[in-house]
């Protein structure tokens, strides 16, 4: 693994002589503290409050050849603490989530773990590497890359491509997949895209059953847009309808995904609503939006029995593609320009089905020139049995639940 890794880290160097330069790049740390309930499983294994270290370097570089141009991401990354700890503890795999990006599923292997202990693990990897072509109306590009599709603010049915958790603060880069890209670009402005996507199954092997291919149509006039989708992912069928449009000073936007599933034809929707105003002298923007997730469970069937008869959505949820386990969310947030160097975003993201939540309060503060802070605070309110109150594990001497506590996140970041 390390030697195909250092042939794909010479790549940018063989660019230099043609004019590669250190496009740009940040370093970031970041802290946790996550308390866990009395009845929660992770407690059994981490104690608690659980507590969790990051740093990540991403340097950013570019080549330009005129019509081409060839781009690569390198990444350094490590954590330490409960995270990692709980992983090794875990019984069961399928309770572990992971905690740095690996590649064992992508069709290239361009990470390479650096180290790997009890309670701390490191990797180096590429999470860009595409070469472009451009003309006046066409984009053309090869390797990996990420692609962000749908009208969803914090649940987005139709971006299946590695979408971020709703309740994520830092959102700069999305994971990348190795992929073809296309863009035709229309006389009017609208567009095509196209895009194929090669990805290995757990068995190690480059098959179709693992492949995604997808056409987007976007079209648009003075106020409105309109997206039309059609997919084949992982061997299901997609057809996707969205689009947004004005109303009165807000933007209303949606849209409706049907997926081929195991099951049969299944909807998800996502609507949602923003506006902006200014209040007592400070900017403020609000969101609210509604998601129905065709593939949810019903909070009668949130058991072992019920997973077990929606193998679509545990896929979905394993393959990093939905962060939810119910059928219906509410979610909103309020933007409020505390200062014009600070956001304080009040959110909520509550589950309608089973009436539990989780309270969000999110800071983003530009310190100085290239240096900004993020964090949150996040409270989960429920009874065990619920999703954010803990869903319930069956077959354990004592009631258990995977829940966790209230948590508070810091990071810091410099940018060059």
């Amino acid at each position: 693994m390390r030697a195909a890794l250092g042939i794909v880290l010479m790549l940018p160097t063989l660019a230099l002589a043609q004019g590669l330069e250190l496009e740009r790049g940040h370093a970031k740390v970041r802290g946790q503290l996550t308390q866990f309930e009395d009845d929660s499983i992770y407690r059994n294994f981490v104690g608690t409050p659980a507590h969790d270290l990051g740093a990540a370097i991403r340097l950013n570089t570019r080549a330009d050849f005129g019509a081409w141009s060839f781009s690569a991401h390198y990444q350094l990354l490590a954590v330490q603490g409960s995270r990692v700890e709980l992983n090794r503890a875990l019984p069961d795999p399928a309770l572990a989530q992971p905690v740095l990006p690996l590649d064992s599923l992508r069709w290239m292997n361009l990470s390479d773990t650096l180290h790997e202990g009890s309670d701390s693990e490191a990797v180096q990897r590429l999470d860009r590497l595409h070469l472009d072509w451009r003309s006046e109306k066409t984009v053309l590009r090869l390797g990996r890359q990420a692609v962000s599709w749908g009208n969803g603010l914090f649940y987005n049915p139709m971006d299946f491509f590695n979408p971020f958790d709703p309740s994520a603060i830092d959102t700069e880069y999305k994971l990348g997949d190795d992929m073809l890209y296309g863009q035709r670009l229309l006389d009017n402005g609208s567009d095509w895209q196209a895009v194929a996507v090669q990805r290995r199954d757990p068995q190690g092997n480059a098959s179709a059953r693992a492949r995604s291919y997808a056409l987007k149509y976007h079209g648009f006039s003075a106020t409105r847009e309109i997206d039309l989708l059609v997919a084949e992912h992982f061997e299901q069928s997609m057809l996707g309808v969205g689009g947004s449009t004005n109303l009165g000073d807000a933007i209303l936007r949606g849209d409706l995904v049907l997926t081929d599933g195991i099951n049969g034809w299944t909807a998800s929707a996502v609507i949602n609503s923003s506006w902006s105003w200014v209040a007592r002298g400070h900017n403020m923007s609000g969101s609210i939006e509604y998601f129905f997730n065709g593939f949810g469970l019903r909070e009668s069937d949130y058991g072992a029995a019920g997973f077990l008869s929606s193998p679509d959505l545990v896929a979905r949820i394993r393959r990093g593609e939905l962060f939810s386990v119910g059928r219906h969310y509410l979610a909103a947030s309020v933007g409020i320009e505390m200062h014009p160097l600070i956001q304080l975003t009040p959110s909520l993201f509550y589950n309608l089905g089973d009436r539990s939540a989780l309270g969000q309060l999110s800071i983003n503060w530009d310190l100085a020139d290239n240096w900004q802070l993020i964090g949150a605070a996040n409270i989960p309110v429920g009874p065990a049995g619920t999703e954010f109150g803990g869903l319930s594990l069956p077959f354990t001497e004592e009631a258990r639940t995977l829940g966790t506590g209230a948590s508070v996140l810091l990071q810091l970041a410099w940018y060059f």
